[in-house]
C-alpha cells in the first residue's frame, strides 16, 4: 500500500470515524509514529481540512470597526496569536502560522460563495496564503465552478504562482482553471500591449474581468518579501519602487500609502487586471503577517477592497494604527 493510500485512510479513520491515534495505529498495523505524521501530511496535503467557526472565537469588536471604518462588506479577523514580531526569536518559523489561520478561513469563505453559487466564477492573484486557501479546500465539490488568474501566470516556479494557485483551486473542487499564459512582468510596455492583444489572453483577461469574487493577497516591499525571493524585482528595482513612494503590492500592482498605483516603470509592465476593474468587483484581501500592516491600511484607504480577511495579530496592529490616527493632535 503507498503512502498516500496509508494517509487517506488513516485520515478516514482518525477524523471520520472517530477512532484515536493508537487505535488508528492498530488497525493499520503501523507504528503510532507513524500514524501521527501521516496524519500531519493529511492536513499539509490538503487530503483533510478543518474549519473552526470565527465568530466564536475571532475578534468581533474589531471585525466590526474595520467593517464600518473601511466601508466593507465584509471583514474576518483570525484569532490573536501572539506570535513575535519580526526580528524577535522564531520570528521566522512561526511566520506560517498567520498564513494557514487566514489561507483557513479564506477556504471558508470560498466555500460558502460557491454554496451560494456553484457556477461562479471566482478570479485569483498568488501567494504563500492563498496557496494554504487552496489546501484547506479539500472535499468542496463545485463542478461548475470556474477559477481565472487575474495576473500573468508563468513566474516563480513554485507551489505558490498563480497557474498554482488556480490549478489547486480546480483541482480540490473539480471545477475548471483558466489561468493568463504570459509572464508576471513583461519585458517592456510594447510587449505588455503585444500579449495583450492575443486572443487566448484576451478571452481570459475578459473572464477575469467578470468575476463574482476576486480574491488577492497583499505584499510588503523589502528584501525579505516573497517578490524579492522569488527573483521577480531586482534590489535596485525595489529601491526604485521605494522613491516612488510604494509601500506594497498586489495583483502585481505596486501602490503607495494611499493605496494608489505609483508612477513607475514596473506598473507599466505587469499583466494584470487594474485597480479600476477591481474597485467595481467584489474583491476580498487576504493578510497575513504584521510586517503587511502599512500596506493592507493603504489598501482599504483606496476603497479599492470590499471585503478583508486578516491575522488577528496584523488586525490588532491596524487598530493601534487606526487609534494613532484618530487621536487628538496637540495643538501647543
Amino acid at each position: 500500500m503507498g503512502d498516500a493510500q496509508l494517509m487517506s485512510r488513516a485520515a478516514w479513520l482518525y477524523y471520520q470515524i472517530g477512532l484515536n491515534q493508537e487505535e488508528t495505529s492498530v488497525r493499520l498495523g503501523l507504528t503510532r509514529a507513524r500514524v501521527n505524521r501521516l496524519l500531519q501530511l493529511a492536513r499539509e496535503s490538503g487530503v483533510v481540512s478543518i474549519s473552526v467557526d470565527h465568530r466564536d472565537v475571532g475578534l468581533l469588536p474589531l471585525e466590526e470597526r474595520l467593517r464600518e471604518r473601511f466601508d466593507l462588506h465584509s471583514c474576518v479577523c483570525t484569532p490573536e496569536l501572539g506570535l513575535p514580531s519580526d526580528g524577535q526569536p522564531g520570528g521566522e518559523a512561526l511566520a506560517e502560522f498567520p498564513r494557514r489561520a487566514v489561507g483557513g478561513a479564506a477556504a471558508t469563505h470560498v466555500r460558502e460563495t460557491l454554496s451560494r453559487r456553484p457556477d461562479a466564477v471566482i478570479g485569483t492573484g498568488w501567494g504563500r496564503t492563498l496557496e494554504q486557501m487552496t489546501l484547506n479546500l479539500a472535499g468542496s465539490k463545485a463542478p461548475r465552478a470556474r477559477f481565472v488568474s487575474l495576473m500573468g501566470s508563468l513566474a516563480a516556479n513554485s507551489a505558490c504562482n498563480p497557474f498554482e494557485v488556480v490549478q489547486g483551486l480546480a483541482r480540490a473542487t473539480g471545477g475548471e482553471g483558466f489561468f493568463l499564459p504570459v509572464p508576471f512582468i513583461a519585458d517592456s510596455p510594447q510587449d505588455r500591449d503585444v500579449l495583450r492583444s492575443q486572443v487566448s489572453v484576451a478571452r481570459v483577461l475578459e473572464l477575469a474581468r467578470g468575476a463574482d469574487l476576486a480574491i488577492i493577497s497583499v505584499g510588503e516591499l523589502t528584501d525579505t518579501s516573497l517578490l524579492r525571493r522569488q527573483g521577480m524585482i531586482s534590489h535596485e528595482e525595489l529601491a526604485s519602487l521605494h522613491a516612488a513612494g510604494a509601500v506594497g503590492d498586489t495583483n502585481g500592482i505596486f501602490f503607495d500609502s494611499t493605496g494608489r498605483p505609483v508612477d513607475h516603470p514596473l506598473n507599466e509592465r505587469t499583466l494584470a487586471i487594474g485597480f479600476d476593474q477591481l474597485s467595481s468587483s467584489n474583491t476580498m484581501i487576504l493578510a497575513a503577517g504584521r510586517e503587511k500592516v502599512d500596506a493592507v491600511h493603504a489598501l482599504l484607504l483606496s476603497g479599492m477592497p470590499s471585503g478583508l480577511i486578516i491575522d488577528g495579530d496584523a488586525a490588532l496592529e491596524l487598530a493601534a494604527r487606526l487609534d494613532q490616527d484618530e487621536r487628538p493632535r496637540d495643538r501647543h
